[in-house]
């Protein structure tokens, strides 16, 4: 979580100082879901999410110089520079891409749930979107399927009360996203997104439902993000007096209380866990600042299955 924090910290430094390509939406505020969900899953996992996956990328466990090589468009990236902030993808690590489209996350996890299925692997899909994408058709033609074909699909909105700046009260017509659920027989749990634990439990009894019963699941992390829908948002739909106050739940300094009150943690090692966090970090930074752009003549590779130019 720290990880995550420090490194969207510096990712929105780098943006500011125009050494970043294209649109970024921070994840600040999110790092207990991302972590919650991916400590309860295994290596062997699929993994998709929506524009705002910097924490899922993260927390995947690629390598986080070749993260922010692919924000820079630099051809060490985790894409070669061709997808950017919003458009990355890890193949090794179990990661099918985050995604630029709204709820597109949805239908590729339900896809690789359905590869699992078919050739009888231990393995399931998790797809992470956020409150805006839960109001798109592929939401409820995505759960729908992976309910009447006994899919091993976790599905995981990130609520975090605003697509771009449309309050989730306002263009949601439930209470809760996760009683959607009810509608296809999946069931539908709700946590603390900003509470890593809680998401933790949620996701390993998820995943035990998926492999030994083949049932999907869905979960609603109710979460907030302490930044703007993209860097440069101006946020004229909420008050600084509520950011402020929503800060105050942290999942980084809850979890930090926790492990303080069980013993499990003095300042002396929190400050070191820090600055080891901060180093590696700059590092990746320094890694991506000094790495070349793509070759212009490889521009039009990758475009189609086979190289033909």
């Amino acid at each position: 979580m720290l990880r995550i924090r420090e490194f969207e910290l510096r990712a929105e430094e780098q943006t500011l100082a125009g050494n970043v390509v294209g649109g970024v939406h921070l994840a600040i505020g999110h790092e207990a879901v991302a972590v919650g969900v991916m400590k309860a899953l295994k290596s062997e996992d699929y993994v998709t999410g929506p524009h705002r996956g910097h924490h899922i990328v993260i927390a995947k466990g690629s390598d986080m110089k070749n993260i922010m090589a692919e924000l820079m468009g630099k051809a060490t990236g985790l894409s070669g520079g061709r997808g950017g902030s919003m458009h990355m993808a890890d193949v090794e690590t179990g990661l099918l891409g985050v995604n630029g489209i709204v709820g597109a996350s949805i239908v590729v996890a339900t896809g690789a749930a359905f590869s699992a299925k078919y050739l009888g692997q231990d393995r399931v899909a998790a797809a992470f979107f956020g409150d805006g994408g839960a109001n798109k058709g592929q939401f409820h033609e995505s759960l729908n399927m992976a309910s009447i074909l006994d899919l091993p699909a976790i599905y995981v909105c990130e609520n975090n009360e605003f697509a771009v700046e449309t309050a989730v009260s306002y263009s949601t017509g439930v209470d809760h996203i996760a009683e959607r659920g009810s509608s296809y027989r999946i069931p539908g749990i709700i946590v603390d997104g900003l509470d890593v634990l809680d998401v933790y439990l949620a996701a390993k009894e998820a995943r035990l439902r998926a492999v030994q019963e083949s049932r999907p699941t869905l979960i609603e992390a109710k979460t907030y993000r302490f930044k703007g829908h993209s860097i440069g948002d101006k946020e004229n739909y909420r008050t600084k007096e509520e950011v402020q106050e929503r800060m105050k739940s942290d999942p980084i300094f809850k979890l930090k209380h926790q492990l303080e009150d069980a013993g499990w943690l003095n300042e002396e090692q929190w400050n070191e866990m820090k600055l080891d966090v901060e180093n590696e970090v700059a590092a990746a930074v320094d890694f991506a600042l000094r790495s070349p752009l793509p070759d212009a003549a490889t521009a039009l590779r990758h475009v189609y299955s086979k190289e033909v130019f």
